[in-house]
C-alpha cells in the first residue's frame, strides 16, 4: 500500500468516533507539560467534528482544550455541545475574524506549551505524545513536525516535510515552519506579545518571525508527522490568497536585513533552496527527495 494511502485509512479511523481509551504508557510519564489547544472557528461545521476528534482521541493526560466560535449560523455550536464535558472552554460570540479569537483563547491559555488547530484541519494519532515527550526532554521555545495535505473526505493528497530552522530562510524563502504541526511555549506570548490582529492571513508568519528574531528564542523540529491542512473551496487560504502575498510581503520587508546587499540576499535565498536537498541527503531520505521530485 502506498504511504499515502496508508495515511488515509489512519486518519479516518482516528477521527471517525470518540476514542477515549487512554493510554497507559502515555499516563505513566512524569513531568509532561500541559497542553493547550485552540481552535478558532466560523461556519465549520461539516469539518469541526473531525478537528475535535482529532484533539480529544490523542488521550493526552495534561490537556487544555479552548475552543473560540465567532457566532456561527450553521450546526457548529451543536457539534461544540456534543463534545462540551472533554472541552475546558469554549464561547461562541462575534469577533473580529481568526485572530481576534485565537487571542482570547491566548489570553485564557495556562498551559505550558501552546498549539492552535484551524476548524477545518486535524492533528495525527500520536501527536501530543511525541511532543509531549520532546517538550519535556528539550524545553525548547518552538517545536515543530511534518505536515499532510488532506481532501475534504481525509484522503491523505500531499506529504511536506520540513527541515531545521533558520532565519535567513524565513525571511527570504517564506514560512519554514506550519501551524497545523507547531507547539510554542507560552512564555512567548508573555515575552514578544499575542497575535497581530492586523494581518487577516498571514499572522501565523508573523508571529513565527516575531518570535523567532530574537536570537535566544530556540526551535527543534520533532521528526514524524504531526498536523493535517485541508485542503477545499472555502478555506480560508483558497478565498484570499491575494491579501497573503501582500502581507508576507509586508512582514519580509520589516526583518530583511537593511545593511545586505541584494546579491547577497539573492545568494542567501538560493541557498535556502539548496539545503532542503542537503538536509534531506544527509538524513538519507532519498525516499522524499524522489517524492518530491515527482510531484
Amino acid at each position: 500500500m502506498h504511504f499515502l494511502e496508508k495515511n488515509t485509512h489512519t486518519l479516518r479511523k482516528f477521527v471517525s468516533g470518540l476514542q477515549l481509551n487512554g493510554d497507559a504508557a502515555l499516563s505513566s510519564v512524569k513531568n509532561l507539560p500541559k497542553l493547550t489547544i485552540i481552535t478558532p472557528s466560523y461556519n465549520q461545521a461539516p469539518f469541526l467534528e473531525r478537528t475535535i476528534l482529532s484533539i480529544l482521541n490523542q488521550n493526552y493526560p495534561n490537556l487544555e482544550y479552548l475552543i473560540v466560535d465567532g457566532g456561527s449560523t450553521d450546526e457548529s455550536v451543536e457539534v461544540i455541545k456534543k463534545y462540551e464535558k472533554y472541552i475546558t472552554w469554549w464561547i461562541s460570540e462575534k469577533d473580529k475574524g481568526q485572530v481576534d479569537a485565537i487571542n482570547k483563547a491566548l489570553r485564557r491559555a495556562t498551559g505550558d506549551y501552546i498549539s492552535f488547530q484551524n476548524s477545518d484541519d486535524v492533528y495525527f494519532p500520536g501527536t501530543f505524545k511525541r511532543f509531549g515527550e520532546a517538550a519535556a526532554q528539550y524545553k525548547t521555545d518552538i517545536l515543530y513536525g511534518d505536515l499532510y495535505m488532506i481532501s475534504t473526505d481525509d484522503e491523505v493528497i500531499e506529504l511536506l516535510k520540513t527541515t531545521s530552522f533558520d532565519f535567513d530562510c524565513q525571511i527570504l524563502e517564506g514560512m519554514q515552519i506550519h501551524n497545523q504541526s507547531l507547539f510554542f511555549k507560552r512564555g512567548l506570548v508573555e515575552k514578544y506579545g499575542l497575535f497581530d490582529e492586523s494581518y487577516r492571513f498571514a499572522f501565523d508568519y508573523e508571529f513565527v518571525t516575531r518570535y523567532t528574531a530574537h536570537k535566544q528564542t530556540t526551535t527543534k523540529k520533532i521528526e514524524g508527522l504531526a498536523g493535517a491542512l485541508r485542503i477545499h473551496a472555502d478555506a480560508k487560504s483558497s478565498t484570499i490568497a491575494h491579501v497573503g502575498s501582500e502581507e508576507h510581503k509586508r512582514v519580509q520587508e520589516l526583518y530583511i536585513s537593511t545593511n545586505s546587499s541584494a546579491l547577497l540576499n539573492k545568494i542567501k535565498y538560493l541557498w535556502c533552496r539548496v539545503r532542503k536537498i542537503v538536509y534531506f541527503i544527509s538524513r538519507f531520505d532519498f525516499k522524499y527527495i524522489r517524492y518530491r521530485f515527482s510531484k
